[in-house]
């Protein structure tokens, strides 16, 4: 396919959600597997809900992701700007235009779509009642029976209204879902859906559909919520006397308890997960195996590999549960990846931020923390508290407690002078780090646990960590020799 023209149109109204990046990824990766076109529109016709700031950071978001759409909203410049040839982008720029008025007064004239007067006490009262008397709370259709001529004659008196859908009675609205397989509804379960807002505005039901004909939008790819929606579209559609796209519904995001994600039980922006310190491949990667997976079963796959096998066929109906868990283990392997130099330069800002190191910190001690800790991180903000130990005061209360009794015995000594006594003589580089350990063995026969243990314990105050040989790096000459003889001095 060459004709494929696919948008994710998110509302402005916050930070971006983890289900929603991967409604744009599942979107861009599509497109760009078919060779179309990936769109950004904005829907922001619920004007109570617009957050200020909310699409500039929805932009952010998507670019830090390295999600390139090729038609919509940017920013350039600290500006926003719109590009592409069937703008605008920006439903309230849409509705400024005119662009919805043509097509609500094709369906009224048809009697496709009518004018209702019912005041919102009205309403509420009406719905509370169907709700007492066990039925379905929907419209029921009072204005339907007001003539088209009364109906404008009361609009051009100011009278406050809307616009509804006027579905036909008992009559199966059917259509094919690329991920659900064939869906039919009929009209007596669903509702006169209001297409025009009291305020002038359209609602998301009409000018999506609306929008998407104008786009030439070829495939809609979102969210398992809009399903019980997309019969009106679809009759929307018919009306209009336009052909439907196809459609395809994602399985929800899910939680640990296997609940929608949510606020309630977990981060669900996507900054936060970058602040945390999550690698954007590494999270994108992770993103698109919740509800998918490739035909090789593969766990990592790179920003091209993902083009190449991402396909609908391979997409779950059901839910995909977010593990944090798995998250993690994918950014871990996506750390070790990066050469040292990188890592030193994406933990930096983190180690500052907890008060470890200075802006003025000569890079190779960073570099050194970053070849030591690299394994051991799932992400980059865990580096302050992996790395605390090598910063605090290791006379402080405390320091030695887990590992005193290591500290205490004759071979303990007898190791830890031998140490200080090679380091008093040799500047400490990468060969000796690596051989130092060797050597004190060598020379003094003791082995195993007794020869390591009371060297971490004397050097971190630590019984397990990294390997000592990096220990040794990061330290220096200047600070092991003083932690040994404090150890020395003291146990």
């Amino acid at each position: 396919m060459t004709d494929v023209r696919v948008r994710f149109a998110p509302s402005p109204t916050g930070y971006v959600h983890i289900g929603g990046l991967r409604t744009a990824l599942y979107n861009y990766l599509f497109a760009r597997n078919n060779g179309g076109k990936f769109i950004l529109r904005i829907e922001d016709t619920d004007r109570t809900r617009f957050v200020e700031g909310a699409l500039e950071n929805l932009i952010k978001v998507l670019d830090w992701a390295d999600l390139e759409y090729d038609e919509g909203v940017f920013v350039e410049d600290g500006k926003l700007v719109e590009k592409g040839e069937f703008g605008p982008y920006i439903q309230s720029d849409r509705v400024k235009a005119g662009i919805y008025d043509k097509y609500i007064n094709q369906l009224i004239e048809d009697g496709k779509a009518y004018y209702c007067f019912c005041t919102q006490e009205r309403l509420d009262g009406l719905r509370e009642q169907q709700k007492a008397d066990g039925m379905m709370p929907k419209y029921d259709g009072l204005c339907r029976g007001v003539s088209l001529e009364e109906a404008k004659q009361r609009v051009a008196n100011g009278e406050s209204h809307v616009v509804r859908l006027k579905l036909p009675a008992n009559t199966d609205i059917e259509f094919d879902d690329l991920i659900k397989g064939h869906l039919s509804i009929n009209t007596n379960d669903i509702d006169d859906q209001v297409l025009i807002k009291s305020d002038g505005f359209p609602t998301y039901h009409f000018a999506v559909v609306v929008d998407d004909h104008l786009m030439g939008i070829t495939h809609v790819i979102r969210g398992d919520e809009w399903v019980s929606s997309t019969p009106k579209h679809v009759y929307l559609y018919e009306a209009l006397g336009w052909q439907a796209p196809t459609y395809v519904h994602l399985p929800t995001v899910l939680g640990q308890d296997k609940k929608k994600l949510s606020k309630r039980n977990a981060d669900v922006a996507v900054e936060d997960f970058v602040k945390k310190g999550y690698l954007r491949d590494a999270l994108v990667n992770y993103i698109a195996l919740v509800g998918w997976s490739p035909e090789s079963n593969q766990e990592i796959l790179s920003h091209d590999e993902l083009i190449e096998q991402f396909s609908f066929d391979r997409v779950s109906k059901s839910g995909g549960i977010f593990d944090v868990k798995k998250l993690d283990w994918v950014n871990s392997h996506y750390i070790k990846e990066l050469s040292d130099q990188e890592l030193a330069d994406l933990i930096k800002p983190y180690l500052e931020e907890a008060g470890l190191v200075s802006e003025a910190t000569e890079n190779e001690k960073i570099l050194n923390i970053a070849s030591t800790f690299k394994t051991g991180l799932d992400k980059l903000s865990d580096i302050a508290e992996q790395t605390a130990f090598l910063f605090e005061d290791y006379k402080s209360e405390g320091y030695y407690d887990e590992v005193k009794e290591t500290l205490v015995s004759e071979d303990a000594k007898t190791v830890l002078n031998h140490i200080k006594s090679i380091l008093e003589n040799e500047q400490m580089n990468e060969e000796l780090a690596s051989t130092i350990m060797k050597k004190v063995q060598k020379e003094t026969g003791v082995k195993g646990k007794n020869l390591f243990m009371p060297v971490r314990a004397a050097i971190s105050g630590q019984s397990h960590g990294p390997e000592m040989s990096h220990l040794f790096m990061v330290l220096g000459n200047k600070e092991l020799i003083e932690r040994l003889d404090y150890a020395l001095n003291n146990f």
